[in-house]
């Protein structure tokens, strides 16, 4: 059964630049995808076993310490929070090692086309030292084997010194976990789907008052209330539901 006083997650995000080298798989939890972690057994399966565990809300963080989970976050960490931090890493890397040939590469893998070329050439100003890498893979609830035989060959080819993946929960942690071992590849690679419409500006995120607040969750809600209000309003309720009566016993 997943639960979560019982998962290891990372306290907070001065412990990302402890993070060890080479090929490591960087999950995110908020109170979503607890809740689809619950009656989906692959993708609880993901968020278990990958290498790091993030706390993308603070529904996560005090409900671990409400219940006295093994793990006591003391932070949130958005899956911005890792995106910073690993690409301003590698740029300064780049910037140390300007001669270097080829450059550190980056690899987007997932949303549309029109996205990546925005992420692309907005990556190009702020981290000019990196070369972008990116794939759109087919918009379709399940890939034939014949897809997923081509994004992992483009990811291998590619091989990257970082790699995004971008195809929303629990889509992404899913299919990264399924072909782990068939990543020939020895970088972080970090599910975050959200973030490449929040870096290519097709999303605007929350202002910095309301995520400082915990309310970035409310943001969303307002602005597109039609797509979001399932996610938020029910399944705010439902997460509270499962940590008071599943979570405390």
């Amino acid at each position: 059964m997943f639960r979560l006083k019982d998962l290891d997650i990372l306290g907070s995000k001065a412990e990302l630049a402890a993070l060890p080298e080479g090929k490591l798989l960087i999950n995110t939890i908020n109170a979503h995808s607890y809740n689809t972690a619950r009656k989906d057994g692959l993708f609880a399966e993901a968020l278990t076993n990958g290498d790091v565990l993030i706390p993308d809300g603070v529904s996560i963080v005090k409900a671990c310490r409400w219940i006295k989970a093994k793990s006591q976050p003391k932070e949130r960490i958005a899956g911005w929070d890792l995106f910073e931090f690993e690409m301003n890493k590698l740029e300064e890397c780049g910037m140390r090692n300007v001669s270097r040939s080829p450059q550190l590469t980056v690899m987007f893998m997932g949303s549309s086309q029109k996205v990546l070329n925005l992420i692309v050439k907005r990556a190009a100003k702020v981290y000019p030292h990196l070369n972008i890498v990116t794939y759109s893979p087919p918009y379709k609830p399940e890939f034939s084997e014949e897809d997923n035989k081509a994004i992992i060959d483009a990811i291998n080819a590619a091989n990257p010194d970082l790699l995004w993946i971008g195809m929303t929960a629990p889509k992404q942690e899913k299919w990264t976990y399924s072909h782990w071992d068939e990543l020939n590849i020895h970088c972080h690679v970090g599910t975050i789907g959200a973030v490449f419409d929040f870096f290519a500006g097709t999303v605007e995120r929350a202002p910095v008052w309301w995520q400082r607040h915990g309310l970035e969750w409310l943001y969303r809600l307002l602005k597109e209330p039609k797509r979001m209000w399932r996610r938020y309003i029910i399944g705010n309720a439902l997460f509270l539901f499962n940590v008071i009566f599943r979570e405390r016993w």
